[in-house]
């Protein structure tokens, strides 16, 4: 059995610093990280599953850890979990990624917030976790996820989650609570560019934004430095037309209600999106603030790809994870889950020889020794 796999997790999570103290090491914390990432590669979901996984496949685990005393037992997977400093394994997971993963210039990479349904714990006053995650749209990769403090919200989390990614040459996306200033300016200072939606909370912006496409509409856009792209999507039934307009006329942008604090602000944008199923029809207008140029098959590519964040990470966590089910509660055990089920995901995804979804590749694994390895090659740099 190639021992590769085992190297290259330690050469990313050996920084982690062990949180037990000496005399109750029974079992070395890189053997629990490895066990508990295979673990939940192969369905995991909880620290039960995971002591099972390990005495399961005890014999294979040998191949490549140590194990000094066996697997360990559950309580002993939850109490290392939920004590393991969270920040330590974020970093561990990035330094992971950005060895792994290069960011591809010109790529979109949505931002966007998730609640763990199940992770809030009445009896101590706890509310449920909520994640903030980045995901790299060409690379197909969860690139970083931060947890939202008790007593804060997503505003706060997105400057931090950008702080440790490489995002120069992109395009950041955002929804509606991440349209601020100093959100924006950050996402430029990195290098990269941004499309950040806008509603109602926006006060004048807003106004001044809808007010503008009213007028350019009215005039039919003539004489207005102005864009249009239209796509047409069917399946499942369903039609989608997707309209796009932009603005990007220095007479316009330049009177935006604040446009000196909005750093780049270069276009604002109108996406409409009609959906048809058999005789009904529904009509939907989002505007949005960017510091692209004004290309709007650009632009609504960029709006479009944001909600790969929902499909191929939120849905893929709730549906194959069972992510709002999980009753990990403990510490910081939902966050450290959290992360494990990230690095699950990402290898799931890497590992193309498998034609089927992240719920069948799971299984897959569990019952293929040599698919699980496959898998776990995604972890070599």
């Amino acid at each position: 059995m190639d021992s590769a796999p085992a190297a290259t997790i330690s050469n990313h999570f050996t920084s982690l610093e062990d949180p037990r103290i000496e005399r109750s090491r029974l079992h070395l914390l890189l053997d629990i990280v490895v066990i508990a990432i295979c673990a939940v590669i192969c369905g995991a979901d909880n620290w039960v599953d995971v002591e099972n996984f390990g005495k399961a496949k005890r014999k294979w685990l040998q191949t490549f850890l140590e194990l000094p005393n066996g697997i360990a037992s559950h309580d002993t997977f939850g109490r290392v979990f939920a004590r393991l400093d969270p920040e330590q394994f974020q970093s561990c997971f990035l330094s992971w990624i950005q060895a792994v993963n290069v960011v591809t210039a010109g790529q979109v990479i949505p931002i966007d917030g998730k609640k763990l349904r199940r992770s809030h714990d009445r009896t101590l006053g706890k509310a449920a976790i909520h994640m903030v995650s980045a995901w790299a749209s060409d690379n197909r990769l969860v690139l970083g996820q931060i947890k939202v403090d008790d007593k804060s919200n997503e505003i706060t989390a997105i400057p931090e989650l950008l702080r440790v990614l490489e995002i120069a040459g992109c395009i950041v996306t955002i929804d509606a609570i991440g349209c601020q200033k100093e959100i924006a300016s950050q996402i430029i200072k990195q290098g990269a560019d941004y499309v950040l939606a806008l509603k109602e909370n926006q006060g004048r912006l807003y106004q001044d934004v809808t007010g503008f496409f009213q007028h350019a509409e009215r005039l039919g856009f003539e004489k207005i430095e102005s864009d249009y792209h239209r796509t047409v999507s069917k399946g499942h039934g369903r039609i989608e037309v997707r309209q796009c307009w932009t603005i990007s006329d220095p007479a316009y942008i330049s009177t935006l209600a604040d446009v000196e604090d909005w750093s780049k602000l270069k276009s604002i944008v109108k996406v409409t999106a009609e959906r048809r199923i058999g005789d009904k029809t529904s009509l939907q207008d989002r505007f949005f603030i960017a510091s692209l140029d004004g290309e709007a098959e650009q632009a609504l590519g960029a709006v479009r790809t944001h909600w790969e964040i929902e499909n191929c990470v939120h849905w893929v966590l709730d549906i194959a994870f069972r992510e709002d089910e999980s009753r990990v509660r403990k510490g910081d055990g939902a966050q450290n889950m959290a992360v494990l089920r990230h690095i699950a995901l990402n290898l799931l995804k890497q590992e193309k020889t498998a034609k089927c979804g992240v719920k069948a590749k799971r299984l897959k694994a569990a019952w293929d020794e040599d698919y699980l390895l496959k898998v776990l090659e995604g972890l070599s740099d």
